[in-house]
């Protein structure tokens, strides 16, 4: 499993939570006077009050609030904010995770998938990759793709596997762009395409950085030299139009 996942998974946690701070910045006039503590601790985190953030959130985790256990566990798996600990972190995504909330499903289910903080489990992680994605979680998605695609945990299937990389890659997901662009290039699941292939790789390392950008590039340049200047046109064309729709106009 891409280590890359847990790093996606965990800024989604952190970032979005259960509304995120950018709902709560906008309280209504007559909420204006009412804290909420869980999204206080968000808009701490974000300026890197670490204190702050596990002072305000380590009350609600005690209470058994589930968006508390998850942010609070992904601050364990990061190690921002508190020493890394993936043991910790597993445990208080466990919690969350018991109580649906899909992040923090689908975070665990990367440990899972990766060995972190708990044995190695494939059929656990596409357990919990599956509660979270049935909720709509992109990343969860993600992660039950590539375990079709390598046959963990499940039967390989890369039908599968690229129907699920379609469903985070139109979510704007770059890693899910552009793994359905391998697919597409090497005929994976799907009939061998390399106009869509080029399309989607294109897309995912024009978000994508470091190792995964550099390898989402070299694909699509490695593809772009079985192709002709027409169909590499036709590829740049078929990226702006998924881009402008909103990722719903993309074949």
């Amino acid at each position: 499993m891409n280590r890359a996942i847990t790093s996606a998974l965990l800024a989604i946690t952190l970032t979005l939570g259960c509304g995120g701070v950018a709902e709560a910045q906008a309280p209504k006039p007559a909420q204006a006077k009412a804290v909420d503590p869980f999204v206080a601790g968000l808009e701490a985190y974000t300026r890197k009050d670490y204190a702050t953030a596990l002072s305000l959130w380590e009350p609600l985790v005690a209470k058994g609030e589930a968006r508390a256990q998850a942010v609070l566990g992904a601050m364990y798996a990061t190690g921002q904010g508190a020493a890394q600990d993936n043991k910790e972190a597993a445990r208080l995504y466990g919690l969350a995770a018991a109580q649906g909330q899909a992040n923090a499903q689908a975070a665990l289910g990367a440990m899972y998938a990766n060995g972190e903080g708990v044995a190695q489990d494939y059929k656990e992680a596409v357990r919990l990759f599956s509660l979270a994605a049935s909720q709509g979680e992109e990343v969860a998605q993600f992660g039950l793709g590539v375990s079709y695609e390598r046959g963990q945990g499940v039967a390989q299937d890369y039908k599968e596997a690229a129907r699920l990389f379609r469903l985070a890659a139109v979510k704007n997901y770059a890693l899910a762009q552009s793994n359905l662009g391998a697919m597409y290039a090497n005929g994976d699941g799907v009939v061998q395409d390399y106009v869509r292939a080029h399309m989607w790789l294109n897309l995912g390392a024009s978000s994508l950085s470091g190792e995964e950008g550099k390898t989402a590039s070299t694909n699509r340049d490695n593809i772009a030299k079985r192709m002709t200047p027409a169909q590499i046109a036709e590829a740049q064309t078929m990226a702006r139009k998924c881009q402008a729709s909103n990722f719903k106009q993309c074949d």
